[in-house]
């Protein structure tokens, strides 16, 4: 490798690394050792990943290798115990991550009844569960146009070891124990999953495997992808799904989507019910509301006929504003009256509270980004 140039661990597979202690003379139980260290202990650096023999781990060094995890360079704390992390990389490129914490009610973000209903942690206070909201992509590509992200453009991927990263420095941050407190990850933050597809579906597996997360707690949102919707169906671990559709119409959304031009609601649809759903399991549909755009009860009505037959539930979402954004938030009544249409049809609606709205961390306003 070139000289100065560092390689990451975090990132690497099991077999990576086996590849990478066999070529330094030692036996694979190494390996299985340095993945143990990297994602389950969260050790930061390689000298401090005591179950190595200090040979090997002098060797890995002079060889260019790293741990390679980012850094917190910023945080923001809300009133109502969200935090929102700046995490930067080693090329001064930065993403956001958003910490929720939940007290005695639902989970962050899930978009359950109990969810709904859910106390909010305060800052300080034990929680009994928190959701982590993860990025993909530095900036984002797919333009909606009631996303704070969509302004950013994009800028790069990140790797699966970037993706990993941004877990383990929160969970290190907020001192959580994986298995002993209940995590939830959702793939919800800066970029769209799907247009990075690999390096999400390794960092799932290694969050999964190494760090200890299982699937049934992880949710990725995306914004209609439809060949990769056929690919994660087939994966044989993989989170749930979410879909965001925010328009009962073609027209519509692509006004507000343009991704829309590309797979259009008959093409996403035919995807959504193609789906290979396991016991017990609803696909998500996620709906921003957007002040007399796409909230009226004939969109609700129009939303029903189109998930009509599906094995549904549809996450309501009132959009966060912003001066940037050129739409406006509906009123409790609008949003409560939207749900009503749809829950009398038997669909399960969810409405989802804001999480940090007061710093920017709620869903649509991540924009901050370095580099």
């Amino acid at each position: 490798m070139p000289e100065g140039k560092q390689t990451a661990l975090l990132g690497l597979d099991i077999q990576e690394l086996t590849g990478i202690v066999q070529a330094s003379g030692e036996p694979d139980y190494r390996a299985r050792q340095l993945y143990h260290a990297l994602y389950a202990e969260r050790t930061p650096a390689l000298e401090g990943i005591s179950t190595l023999p200090r040979s090997l781990r002098s060797q890995l060094a002079e060889q260019g290798f790293e741990v390679g995890r980012p850094q917190i360079k910023r945080q923001y704390a809300s009133a109502d115990g969200t935090v929102r992390y700046l995490i930067e990389f080693a090329d001064g490129q930065s993403v956001e991550t958003v910490w929720m914490p939940e007290g005695d009610g639902g989970e962050a973000g899930d978009g359950s009844e109990a969810g709904e209903q859910a106390q909010t942690g305060a800052p300080g206070r034990a929680f009994d569960r928190a959701t982590l909201c993860v990025s993909s992509q530095v900036g984002c590509a797919v333009d909606c146009k009631f996303c704070m992200t969509a302004l950013l453009g994009i800028r790069r991927n990140l790797s699966a070891g970037e993706i990993v990263g941004q877990v383990l420095v929160v969970l290190e941050d907020r001192g959580v124990e994986v298995g002993r407190e209940r995590i939830n990850l959702v793939f919800m933050g800066q970029g769209e999953p799907f247009l990075n597809y690999d390096n999400f579906m390794k960092a799932v597996r290694l969050l999964a495997a190494g760090v200890g997360i299982p699937t049934s707690r992880m949710t990725v949102s995306t914004s209609g992808i439809v060949p990769r919707i056929a690919d994660f169906g087939e994966e044989e671990t993989r989170p749930k799904l979410a879909i965001s559709l925010n328009a009962p119409s073609d027209e519509l959304r692509t006004r507000l989507m343009p991704i829309n031009h590309k797979w259009n609601l008959e093409a996403l649809l035919a995807a959504a019910r193609a789906f290979p759903l396991r016991d017990r399991e609803r696909l998500t549909f996620e709906y921003v509301l957007l002040d007399g755009v796409n909230d009226a009860l004939e969109h609700a009505r129009q939303l029903v006929e189109l998930v009509r037959g599906l094995r549904t539930k549809v996450n309501l979402i009132a959009l966060n504003p912003s001066p940037e954004i050129a739409f406006g938030t509906p009123t409790e009544e609008r949003v409560r009256a939207f749900q009503q249409v749809l829950r009398e049809a038997g669909i399960p609606a969810f409405v989802r509270r804001p999480r940090g709205r007061d710093i920017h961390a709620a869903c649509g306003q991540l924009r901050l980004s370095a580099g």
